[in-house]
């Protein structure tokens, strides 16, 4: 089997990183790198995963991680909260690129952190009350200010490289390792004010686990497709996209996560992912399904219900 070196370039892209920009008092969704979205209509915000740190490959390879602090902080600036904080933080899973930094940051904002158990067990090893800890499962529905979210269970995409549950507190500093999968979600995002979308987070699906969902529009991981037979990532579109009804498609879990957020963001490595072969397939999924494909822009308020 022939390695590919290098990586995909995202010029063939550009012209789909195009999502309005939010205007004041809109619901937006800011996009923060790997499968960090901010949901937020200026009243109430909810964070999923709120991965900042993002530790070099050799940190993560040769040692154990840990938030960094500095990196948060600074990430949390950009997002433009004003000063609030999200009312919860919500890793899709619980590998280390999702859920390395969210106890940290419900920790000095005060939100609830919101999952599984292993999502509770990285919050007790980092020190929060229980009463800042909300354990859900399948179909389960929680609110937060003017959002609703409701989880089902998912899978991640194959091949998992650290699969089983989180069983006891995880203190940081940890090996990678440390950060096994957990529980993984697919969310129902909805907002009083009627819009809704799918946060996918992970490329993994459980057949039938959204029937009867309804969403506007979708965000859809797509980190290690690129790897996967085309059939896979046809009964991936049918169990997340076809199976909620979303008119557009935003594509998330694309970018070099040991890359640092001040830098510009970057396709991951033909090592990690293909993802030219992702959008090829993609593509005509698409196009069968006349369900357009968008990229987000980071650090951008960008409101994708303009579009519906």
């Amino acid at each position: 089997m022939h390695l590919k070196l290098g990586r995909p370039s995202l010029e063939p892209y550009r012209h789909k990183f195009h999502l309005p920009r939010a205007a004041d008092g809109r619901c937006s969704v800011t996009f923060a790198g790997v499968s960090t979205l901010l949901f937020d209509d200026g009243e109430s915000a909810v964070l999923f995963d709120g991965f900042f740190s993002r530790p070099s490959l050799a940190a993560v390879a040769l040692g154990k991680i840990a938030p960094n602090r500095q990196r948060i902080s600074i990430a949390l600036d950009r997002l433009g909260l004003g000063g609030r904080g999200p009312a919860a933080v919500v890793p899709v899973h619980t590998h280390f690129d999702h859920a390395l930094d969210s106890a940290h940051i419900a920790e000095r904002t005060g939100a609830t952190l919101v999952g599984g158990e292993s999502v509770a067990n990285i919050g007790r090893g980092a020190g929060l009350s229980e009463e800042r800890i909300q354990v859900v499962g399948h179909a389960d529905t929680v609110s937060f200010g003017n959002w609703t979210l409701r989880f089902a269970e998912s899978e991640h995409c194959p091949p998992d490289r650290f699969p089983g549950a989180i069983t006891e507190p995880l203190v940081p500093p940890a090996r990678a390792s440390a950060y096994r999968c957990g529980e993984a979600w697919s969310v129902l995002v909805e907002h009083v004010g009627g819009r809704s979308a799918l946060v996918q987070g992970s490329a993994g699906f459980v057949p039938g686990a959204l029937d009867g969902w309804s969403a506007a529009c979708a965000y859809l991981g797509v980190g290690m497709l690129g790897h996967r037979p085309h059939e896979y990532i046809a009964d991936y579109w049918t169990h997340t996209v076809r199976a909620v009804g979303a008119g557009h498609v935003v594509l998330t879990h694309w970018d070099d996560f040991f890359r640092s957020l001040d830098r510009p963001l970057r396709a991951t490595a033909y090592a990690g992912d293909d993802l030219n072969a992702t959008m090829r397939v993609l593509s005509e999924l698409s196009a069968d399904s006349a369900v357009p494909l968008h990229f987000p822009r980071v650090w951008e308020r960008e409101d994708l219900w303009a579009l519906v």
